[in-house]
C-alpha cells in the first residue's frame, strides 16, 4: 500500500474520539482522518461542527479514501457501509462484532474479490491482540481449545456479586461506571461474548458458525444459590466463551462457569478480558489485558491500520486446509441448576447425577447433561445453569462416566 494512509471514520462514539486522539498523537503511522462521518447533528462532541458530514457517500465516493475505519454501533448500517467500502477497493477497519459474526464469510470474500483487507482485531477483547495471534502465531500448531472472559461488562458485574453486591446493585454500579449501557441485555444475556466467540472459532479452528448455533446463557439468571455455592466450595463464577475439539468434533458454548483458584481466568477481576489458548505444542497460554473502553478499543483499531501499511491481510489458512468436519458433536458436561423449591429439578434430562440439595428456599442438583439439550436448558428463566469448566466427555463413553460415579461414591 502507498504510504500515505487516508482515512474516512464512520462513528465519533467512545471509540472514534479515542481513535482520533491517539492517531493524533502517534507519528509512527503515518496516516490522516481526512473525513468523519456520524448520524446524530446534534450531539454535542470533542470536536467543532465543522469537522464531520453526515453523508456516507462523501467517505465511500471519495477516490482519495483508501481506508474506512467503521465505529458505529448500529450492524445493520455499518453491513451497508462496509460492503460498499470493500467494493469500491478500500480497505475497511471494524470493530463491530455483531456484523462481523453475523457476515463473517461474505465479508471475507468480498474483501478477497476486491483485493482489499477487512481486519478487526478490536471487535474481540479490545486491546488484546488475539486474533492476529490466532493467524500468526498458531498456525502451525494444533489448537485444541480457546475459552476465555470477552465481556468486560459482565465480569466486572460477577467480580462484585463474588465481593458480596447483588446482582441489581453489581448492574447498577456498571452502568454509573460506563461499563453498562442502559439496556444491557446484549452483555448480561451472553450475546456480545456469542458474537465474538464466532469470531475466535474461524481464527482458532478454521470453521464458520451462525451466532445461532452456539448455546448462550448469561448471568442474569444466577441466583443466591449458585453464589453461595461457590463460595462454600472456594470456586468463582465466570462468563466464559469456550469452543473444544474433542475427537474431531467441536464443542462450543457461551455460559457462567465456575473456576477454579488454579485457572487461569480465576483471579480476572473487573472490566479486564482474559483469552486462554491451549495447543499441542506451546500448551496453555494466557492473553491478558483490558477488553473495553475508549484507549484500548482504539489502540486496536490503531493497530489494524498501523499493518495496512505493510499490506496485512488475513489468511484464513486454518479453513483453506481445513480437513476436519468440525461440526458441533454431542458431549457429557458437567452443570449445576439451581431452582426454587416449586421446580420439579427430577424432570430435566440428566444422565448422571452427582449431587443434589432441597433447603429451605432453593435447591440445586450437580450432574450431566447431553450438550444437545443445553440450548433448551437455557431458555428455560426458572432454572439458573452454571458449567463446571472441564473437558466434556464423548456421550456414550461409559467407561469415563463410571469413573467420576465411583470417585463421588468414595468421597
Amino acid at each position: 500500500m502507498e504510504n500515505n494512509l487516508k482515512i474516512g471514520l464512520f462513528g465519533f462514539g467512545c471509540v472514534g474520539s479515542g481513535l482520533y486522539e491517539v492517531l493524533n498523537q502517534s507519528e509512527l503511522i503515518g496516516a490522516k482522518i481526512k473525513t468523519i462521518v456520524v448520524k446524530n447533528k446534534h450531539k454535542k462532541r470533542i470536536l467543532p461542527e465543522h469537522h464531520f458530514s453526515y453523508d456516507p457517500n462523501v467517505i465511500l465516493l471519495d477516490e482519495t479514501i483508501n481506508v474506512v475505519v467503521e465505529l458505529i454501533d448500529d450492524s445493520k448500517a455499518a453491513y451497508d457501509i462496509v460492503i460498499k467500502a470493500l467494493n469500491a477497493g478500500k480497505h475497511v477497519v471494524s470493530a463491530n462484532k455483531k456484523l462481523i459474526a453475523e457476515h463473517l464469510d461474505e465479508l471475507i470474500d468480498t474483501a478477497k474479490r476486491n483485493n482489499v483487507s477487512f481486519l478487526y482485531e478490536a471487535a474481540v477483547a479490545g486491546s488484546i491482540p488475539v486474533i492476529r495471534n490466532l493467524e500468526e502465531y498458531y498456525n502451525n500448531d494444533s489448537l485444541s481449545a480457546i475459552r476465555g472472559i470477552i465481556n468486560g461488562t459482565t465480569n466486572y458485574i460477577l467480580t462484585q456479586t463474588d465481593a458480596g453486591a447483588t446482582y441489581a446493585e453489581a448492574l447498577k454500579t456498571a452502568q454509573e461506571l460506563g461499563f453498562a449501557e442502559a439496556d444491557p441485555t446484549l452483555d448480561v444475556e451472553g450475546f456480545d461474548a456469542r458474537y465474538k466467540l464466532v469470531i475466535l472459532i474461524k481464527h482458532a479452528f478454521g470453521v464458520s458458525f451462525e451466532p445461532e448455533e452456539i448455546p448462550v446463557k448469561g448471568v442474569s439468571a444466577l441466583r443466591s444459590v449458585d453464589i453461595r455455592y461457590a463460595k462454600e466450595r472456594g470456586l468463582r463464577i465466570k462468563l466464559l466463551a469456550r469452543a473444544e475439539k474433542i475427537s474431531g468434533k467441536l464443542f462450543a458454548v457461551v455460559s457462567p462457569h465456575f473456576v477454579t483458584h488454579d485457572e487461569p481466568t480465576y483471579g480476572v477481576n473487573n472490566e479486564f478480558n482474559a483469552v486462554e489458548v491451549q495447543a499441542l505444542f506451546s500448551d496453555r497460554q494466557l492473553f491478558y489485558g483490558k477488553g473495553a473502553g475508549s484507549y484500548p478499543t482504539a489502540s486496536a483499531v490503531l493497530s489494524d491500520i498501523s499493518a495496512l501499511k505493510y499490506d496485512y491481510k488475513y489468511e484464513y489458512r486454518k479453513s483453506v486446509g481445513l480437513k476436519e468436519d468440525l461440526s458441533t458433536g454431542d458431549f457429557e458436561v458437567k452443570v449445576f441448576v439451581g431452582a426454587s423449591l416449586d421446580y420439579d429439578l427430577r424432570l430435566l434430562p440428566f444422565v448422571q447425577i452427582d449431587e443434589s440439595y432441597r433447603g429451605l428456599e432453593d435447591q440445586y442438583v450437580v450432574g450431566r447433561i447431553k450438550s444437545s439439550d443445553l440450548k433448551d436448558l437455557f431458555e428455560d428463566h426458572q432454572i439458573s445453569i452454571t458449567l463446571f469448566n472441564e473437558k466434556p466427555i464423548t456421550s456414550g463413553d461409559l467407561s469415563q462416566t463410571f469413573v467420576e460415579h465411583e470417585i463421588l461414591e468414595t468421597i
